[in-house]
């Protein structure tokens, strides 16, 4: 049987359709499914039912996924394990946030084309969820507090942030105190998300109301220093804004709770090498450039 045939089906599996799984391969529909028919025709039973919606798995393709990618996941170690230190192959997929991607985290990604020159290294930027399994990733990096799911994460550095606004917001409507008192102030969000800050060691929620929206944090740190209103934004955003005195940091007796940034990949074993080592190359990359992030002395002594 044809390996490349077996990881195929478990590709096929796992994202629920042949469009996903020939996006995540990196190959033509008409190919993945010409290696789907050689597999049940070898195997004589039926691994895959097609819907309009995709592909399920019958009841002999349930039993059958499992085995094959158990075997698919050997020869994928035994192939590192052979292959010269350090030398990588294939193709590596990766979401990255909009706000934060091209300046932070494309860096990593150039770098780590230059140590593994076989490598094709495919990446997405957009400030939305990707469904990584449907849409054929490797693996994601996330900004923030994750939500619960089934993929698994790894922290590769913190996150802070700070409410902010200009000085000529300021001047005109105040600056809020308390998180009470920001229900009178018009708040520049994502969407309808809640803040939270840190009142001691209690969280304190607040659901501001604004009426200028964005999905993308570097638009609203733009909207708040043309004194727009307040935003709750991370430090790698507004530090320039801060340190040019475009904005100023408000209620500053109430921090947001630090965050987070994070690889999240899709559930199984082992990750892949080629994830495993963008994962270290990026903790690397926020150990030795802090400033970037936006992280200082007082989050050091916010840690301890």
């Amino acid at each position: 049987m044809d390996m490349e045939d077996l990881q195929t089906f478990v590709a096929v599996a796992d994202a629920g359709g042949v469009s996903a799984a020939a996006r995540r391969l990196g190959v033509s529909k008409s190919i993945v499914s010409r290696r789907l028919f050689r597999i049940e025709a070898e195997l004589g039973v039926q691994l895959l039912a097609r819907t309009t919606r995709g592909a399920a798995l019958t009841e002999a393709g349930i039993t059958f996924r499992d085995h094959a990618a158990r075997a698919s996941t050997e020869i994928d170690t035994a192939r590192e394990t052979i292959l010269p230190t350090g030398d990588l192959r294939g193709r590596l997929r990766v979401a990255m946030p909009l706000s934060f991607g091209p300046t932070h985290f494309a860096p990593v990604l150039a770098e780590m084309a230059h140590q593994h020159p076989q490598l094709q290294i495919h990446t997405s930027y957009s400030d939305r969820f990707v469904d990584l399994i449907a849409e054929g990733f490797d693996c994601a990096i996330r900004v923030g507090y994750l939500q619960d799911s089934n993929l698994i994460a790894k922290r590769i550095g913190p996150i802070y942030g700070k409410l902010v606004a200009s000085p000529d917001y300021i001047r005109t409507r105040g600056s809020p105190q308390t998180p009470d008192e920001l229900v009178t102030h018009q708040a520049l969000m994502q969407g309808t998300e809640a803040w939270q800050f840190m009142d001691g060691d209690k969280i304190v929620t607040v659901q501001p109301q604004g009426r200028f929206k964005a999905d993308n944090a570097t638009a609203l740190a733009a909207a708040a220093a043309a004194g727009l209103g307040v935003a709750w934004l991370p430090d790698c955003i507004t530090h320039e804004y801060v340190a040019a005195g475009a904005l100023v940091p408000i209620m500053t007796r109430y921090p947001p709770p630090s965050a987070g940034a994070y690889v999240v990949r899709p559930p199984g074993q082992h990750p892949a090498r080629k994830v495993r080592i963008l994962t270290e190359m990026l903790i690397k990359s926020i150990e030795l450039n802090p400033h970037l992030w936006g992280i200082g002395a007082e989050h050091d002594q916010r840690e301890a």
